[in-house]
């Protein structure tokens, strides 16, 4: 019974080692990733915010006819909660379509990144939308001036209407899978801040 005591406190011990060891190994691998995306250290306190936009022209529509997207804005934040020693991200994304009026938005919550399934050595953040909402991945690019933003389907809303039960389907079409955004300034994601943020309110 004693060795069989033993054991057990050793094995709980061992678990209880990889387990942190698997946190550390993942809170390592976010650190650099946060980097990129933000561009600088993100804040031990309070939330980080990045912005990347495009707006596509007609040129670029004349090429894609089958593309809905006509403007694309996307506000990443990121901050670290007391339970969890990886950062914990977030996102809100407005786009304009060429075939519906209004501005419809959508958000969500992110995982931690891991390695994309498009290429081993590169990290994606994969965040989805309540309820079975769908989502969207991001993954840096452009020597982290850029994100391409992939969307198979994703749940969305007309901000100009109150209810938020009155959800539209976005589905990533021929030309709507795969979004290269460019980094700008964060007055640019201003309407997708919360409203009751430090940051929003100081724009």
């Amino acid at each position: 019974m004693r060795l069989f005591a033993i054991a057990a406190t050793i094995s709980v011990a061992i678990l209880a080692i990889l387990a942190g060891q698997a946190q550390a190994d993942e809170a390592d691998q976010s650190a650099p990733y946060a980097k990129r995306l933000f561009a600088a250290e993100p804040a031990v306190q309070g939330k980080t915010f990045a912005c990347f936009a495009r707006r596509y022209d007609a040129a670029h529509l004349a090429q894609h006819k089958a593309q809905k997207v006509t403007n694309m804005t996307l506000l990443v934040s990121a901050e670290f909660v007391p339970e969890d020693k990886a950062l914990n991200y977030a996102f809100s994304v407005g786009v304009d379509f060429r075939n519906r009026k209004g501005k419809f938005v959508s958000s969500g919550d992110c995982g931690h990144p891991v390695a994309s399934e498009v290429s081993a050595d590169k990290l994606q953040l994969g965040c989805g939308v309540d309820c079975d909402g769908g989502g969207l991945s991001i993954e840096m690019t452009n020597a982290d001036k850029s994100v391409l933003v992939r969307i198979d389907r994703m749940s969305m809303w007309d901000e100009s209407k109150a209810d938020e039960d009155q959800r539209t389907g976005f589905g990533g079409g021929v030309d709507d899978k795969v979004f290269r955004l460019d980094r700008v300034g964060l007055e640019q994601c201003q309407p997708l801040m919360p409203k009751d943020d430090d940051t929003a309110e100081a724009m």
